[in-house]
């Protein structure tokens, strides 16, 4: 070999090798990176522990003091009232009095009363439906009292489609419509093709045996779209129900409907449900919201039982059967959106029946059924111009839909604050690094800041990121002043509430927010957020919860999946927390902003939504827009006797401003629901109200003429 090729060679090998070196230098480097940004992070953890040592210790050190001196003076009154010669003239009558009062408990207390109080405490569902699903004697005469003076009584059909049900379920499902206390239906069987012959003698003998019951006999198997509309062909009725061959109606299901017609003339009817297992018990009752169109977007909560309005029905086209294993849900996106009431009646009057082959069971049962449910949901999109996709859930038959952004607006983040130099800095440094929306402006509102650390971790913010400015506003603490001042500054078309304690997870927070806050139906939109030990401390509020408001699914684990998945899919809800709130900057305007005068502290955010839902707009949770709060270690928490005070006085007014929602319950909760715990378990005896929700209010077709598709 040549002196020059052996030098090209040496000189290919070294550059080889030099590429190899530099290869590694650069995943060196970015494994140092990551170090560092984990190193970082554990810092700001270490930080945050502190500053909530320092915070709860100093805390407890104060409360403990008062405690001390409150317990001291208790001993000096106990002290000089059990010398006095009053107390110890009065003692007979009191030995008296006490045994008056526990021969007044015995009596008061006899055992279905105590058997009662006890099913209320304990989480079987089953127990519970012991206690107050049967109709009494009494309950069933006043039913057939008031039937009879009802100014009308609409023939409701029941359409049943059969294939090959256990005979012992098959007769069970038609035995709860011959039990039925309102008597103007019909039972309309298709029988899909059965192959078992004991089936057609049974659907015959039952029409032979009651003239209400008719049935059509299908020679080649179409499955449950096809064999739905088979039934639907031959019935008569004012409005249709659906049943299952397997499930059950409750006796006075129909009664309850056709009360809610004569009341409130809806097109569309759904109720609550059950579950009803091989051995006849009943298990996993299903409390619904009211009408919720977002819930909707992400599962068929409404399922059964569902009754619709004949003429709506045929008008939307009945089942298609292109969507087998999700016809129901197509059937019922097709319908809110043309129905001009949509009724909830907030008891079980269905009874779903689970076995291997249900999707009660889960989406494994039916597998198809997602794909289905998913390919229905797309073509509500298209129909509503509403651009976008659609995403699995985290389970199957649920799903997530993510609008497109129809324009990149102006984003106003509103931070209040007061010293706590660190969180400041945890809470814009996350913001910064993480948010992938790039237009947006900060502005941090210094309340009454006096530490030299506070300004310096201002000015390197400033001068980190020219979209951060802060203000200095100098009142006594009024959290809704504060933000009232700040909106009256901010330039952007959106607002952020956003508290000081929140450290940003996921990136695209802004735009999980944004999509929903865009629509004009819209009011409030909130996130989830989670304490610093991932439990979840903010997945909606509910109104009522101890008497004013509460956190839905408060501390269950992040992941967790809750009542029916609530806490893991966007959904309507009356309120969300001030400490991650995005709405419209026109909007916050004309509902007048946060109430400073009345709720300075406390319940501003769930009054301020209140307001929004008063005037139609749709509040929205959003699973989708993550983030850690930290929460109240800025402020502190309402635990002294001046801050208990205002607390109460709070509570007070907002009893008095929201007594309509408090006594009629939040709509998207559920009466039959516990308003003691945030835990969605059902409370006490049930409740048979209902409510309609008015025409649906149709999302503008922009984001359709502007270009975007929906798809999968």
């Amino acid at each position: 070999m040549s002196e020059r090729a052996l030098e090209k060679e040496t000189s290919v090998n070294n550059g080889a090798r030099i590429s190899e070196l530099e290869a590694a230098l650069e995943h060196k480097e970015r494994l140092i990176q990551e170090l560092r940004e984990t190193l970082a992070s554990q810092t700001r953890k270490a930080q945050l522990c502190r500053a909530l040592y320092g915070q709860f210790h100093a805390t407890l050190q104060s409360e403990m003091k008062a405690l001390i001196g409150e317990n001291q003076g208790l001993k000096r009154l106990h002290k000089a009232l059990v010398s006095s010669t009053s107390w110890r003239m009065t003692a007979p009558l009191r030995a008296l009095m006490t045994a008056i009062k526990g021969l007044r408990r015995h009596a008061s207390t006899p055992g279905p009363v105590a058997a009662e109080a006890a099913t209320r405490s304990m989480a079987n569902y089953g127990l519970w439906v012991q206690a107050h699903g049967a109709l009494r004697t009494a309950n069933r005469q006043a039913i057939a009292k008031h039937i009879s003076a009802l100014a009308l009584r609409p023939k409701i059909s029941i359409l049943m489609p059969v294939c090959d049900p256990e005979e012992r379920w098959l007769r069970a499902a038609i035995e709860s419509v011959r039990g039925q206390l309102y008597p103007d239906w019909e039972l309309c069987i298709a029988d899909d093709a059965s192959t078992h012959p004991q089936i057609r003698r049974v659907l015959e003998d039952y029409q032979d045996r009651d003239d209400r019951i008719k049935g059509v006999f299908r020679e080649h198997r179409g499955h449950i779209a096809a064999a739905s509309n088979s039934a639907l062909a031959i019935a008569s009725g004012d409005f249709v129900a659906l049943l299952d061959h397997d499930d059950e109606l409750t006796p006075d299901a129909l009664y309850e409907v056709a009360r809610v017609i004569n009341e409130q003339r809806p097109d569309v009817i759904y109720s609550d449900e059950d579950m009803v297992t091989d051995h006849d018990r009943y298990a996993r009752g299903y409390f619904k919201p009211d009408f919720s169109p977002d819930l909707l977007l992400s599962h068929n909560y409404i399922t059964h039982l569902l009754v619709v309005n004949r003429e709506l029905l045929g008008a939307v086209g009945g089942f298609r059967e292109d969507y087998a294993g999700a016809q129901d849900y197509d059937l019922v996106l097709r319908l809110t959106e043309r129905a001009a009431g949509i009724c909830h009646i907030r008891k079980v009057l269905y009874h779903w029946r689970q076995h291997r082959d249900s999707t009660s069971t889960g989406g494994d049962a039916k597998p198809y059924s997602v794909a289905a449910g998913k390919a229905a949901l797309v073509d509500a999109m298209a129909r509503r111009g509403i651009a976008g996709r659609v995403e699995d859930g985290n389970m199957a038959n649920f799903f997530g839909i993510r609008r497109t952004l129809w324009e990149h607006p102006l984003v106003s983040i509103i931070i209040p604050f007061r010293d706590k130099a660190d969180l400041l800095r945890i809470c814009l440094e996350a913001l910064l690094a993480k948010t992938t929306y790039s237009n947006f402006e900060i502005l941090g509102i210094s309340n009454g800041s006096e530490e030299t650390a506070t300004r310096t971790a201002m000015a390197e913010l400033e001068r980190r990121d020219a979209r951060v400015k802060f203000y200095d506003y100098d009142i006594p603490f009024n959290f809704s002043r504060i933000n009232n001042y700040a909106a009256e500054l901010a330039r952007g078309t959106h607002l952020i509430l956003l508290n000081n304690d929140i450290e940003i997870i996921t990136p695209d927070w802004i735009e999980a927010l944004l999509e929903h806050s865009q629509r004009s139906e819209v009011g409030a939109v909130g996130g989830k957020l989670y304490y610093a030990d991932d439990t979840v401390q903010h997945a909606g509020v509910i109104v009522g919860i101890a008497g004013f408001a509460g956190h839905s699914h408060r501390h269950i684990a992040r992941d967790a999946r809750g009542y029916f998945n609530r806490p893991c899919i966007v959904q309507n809800v009356s309120a969300v927390t001030g400490a991650m709130l995005m709405v419209k900057r026109a909007l916050y305007r004309q509902v007048g902003g946060m109430d400073e005068e009345h709720l300075g502290t406390s319940l501003n955010d769930v009054d301020f939504c209140l307001r929004l839902q008063e005037r139609g707009c749709l509040n929205v949770f959003t699973p989708y827009a993550e983030a850690y709060h930290y929460e109240s270690l800025s402020r502190g928490y309402e635990i002294t006797p001046e801050k208990q005070a205002r607390f109460q006085q709070e509570i007070a007014y907002f009893q008095q401003r929201h007594w309509q929602i408090l006594a009629a319950g939040d709509p998207f909760y559920n009466p039959n629901l516990d308003l003691k715990h945030e835990d969605f378990r059902f409370g006490g005896k049930p409740s048979s109200s209902a409510k309609t929700f008015g025409m649906y209010r149709q999302e503008p077709r922009r984001a359709a003429a502007s270009g975007g598709e929906a798809h999968a």
